[in-house]
This record gives C-alpha cells, sequence and structure tokens, in this order.
C-alpha cells in the first residue's frame, strides 16, 4: 500500500492538463474555483476507475478506432481550453489592477465540467488504470474490492495534493493576479494545453 500511494504521488505530481486546469482557474476564480476544478478531476477519474474495474477501459484500449475516437475528443477539448486560456490572458494585460474586476468568477459548474472533461476525455488516464492498478492487486481473492480501494486512496492522494497546491496559488494570489503576471501565467497555460493536446494527438494506439 506504501509503494503504490508513493508511486501515485510522483504520478499526480506530474504536470499535465488537470494542473494547467486547476492553475488556470484559481488564478482566473480565486481557491473555491481552483477546489471545484479539483473536485471535477476526481470525478472525471472516477469515471475510469469505474470503467477498469468493470473492464471497459481494457475493451477501450484494445481497440484502436475507439482509441483513436476519444484521443481526437480530448485533444479537441484541450485546444478549445488553450485557445480561450491565450485570449483571457490578452484581455487581462488590458485590465487594470482594481480588485473588483477579479472577481467575475465562474460559475461552479464550469469549473467542475473543465475538471471532469479534462480527465474522463484523456485515453491515458484509462491506460493508467488498466495497466498500472493491476500490479498491485492479488491474484487471488476479493480483486474488484481491492481495485476500488486502491482507486480511493489515489482518489484521495489527488484530493490532498492538488487541495495544497491551490492553497498554495491562493496564498500567493494577490502577486500572482496581478494583471502582467498573471497573463503570463495564462499565456503559459494556454500554450500547455495545446502542446499537451498534440502530445495526446500524436499518441499511438
Amino acid at each position: 500500500m506504501l509503494t503504490f500511494a508513493a508511486a501515485s504521488l510522483v504520478l499526480i505530481m506530474i504536470p499535465g492538463p488537470d494542473q494547467a486546469l486547476i492553475t488556470r482557474n484559481s488564478l482566473v476564480s480565486g481557491r473555491r474555483a481552483g477546489l471545484l476544478t479539483m473536485l471535477g478531476g476526481v470525478l472525471g477519474l472516477s469515471v475510469h476507475v469505474g470503467a477498469a474495474v468493470l473492464g471497459i477501459s481494457a475493451v477501450l484500449l484494445a481497440s484502436a478506432t475507439a482509441f483513436t475516437v476519444l484521443k481526437v475528443v480530448g485533444a479537441v477539448y484541450l485546444v478549445w481550453m488553450g485557445i480561450a486560456t491565450l485570449r483571457s490572458a490578452r484581455h487581462t494585460m488590458k485590465e487594470s489592477t482594481d480588485g473588483d474586476a477579479w472577481d467575475r468568477g465562474a460559475k461552479g459548474r464550469k469549473n467542475l465540467r473543465h475538471g471532469f472533461l479534462s480527465n474522463a476525455l484523456n485515453p491515458k488516464v484509462a491506460l493508467f488504470f488498466v495497466t498500472f492498478l493491476p500490479q498491485f492487486l492479488p491474484t487471488r481473492g476479493s480483486v474488484m474490492l481491492k481495485a476500488l480501494l486502491l482507486s480511493a486512496v489515489f482518489a484521495a492522494i489527488y484530493l490532498m495534493w492538488f487541495s495544497l497546491y491551490v492553497l498554495t496559488v491562493d496564498r500567493l494570489g494577490r502577486w500572482l493576479r496581478r494583471p502582467r503576471v498573471r497573463a503570463r501565467i495564462e499565456q503559459t497555460t494556454g500554450l500547455l494545453l495545446i502542446g499537451f493536446a498534440a502530445r495526446l494527438a500524436f499518441q499511438s494506439p
């Protein structure tokens, strides 16, 4: 269990689309938006957990067509988010430093959707649960129960890591939310999202 927890933490810490979106929404709309995006990410993970436990992910990854469809949809979504973030950066450069202008805040459901889709449409997450998780499952006994337990541990680590991450971004918020700094971060985030999309699109089945 400790080995699984340590490996999971390392994998969660590796920068990816969900981290980019959590950063972006935390800066644009504050701590609550970042936490809701994180919660959406966990819900997206739950889709792959359920699919892996039921064996659907294995079927998906065995089908080149299904894999391609999912990765194209995921890549298009990331490109769309990347372009939207770059456009937001352009508008940010024109903003004043008025604090009230900052709190335009995206609605909670929008932040949840961002996090959910970033993970639910990512076939690499499905690949993780189909290839990584089975290495820690017993060869006998209640395999499904153990798989659900390990998945819950992974989700708990995800929540703890990104909660700390969002709080850190929020703590540094006064400096990070200066229009010029925020615009640079949004530009970087937008380019990263498009880069993640390109990497996902060119990944072979």
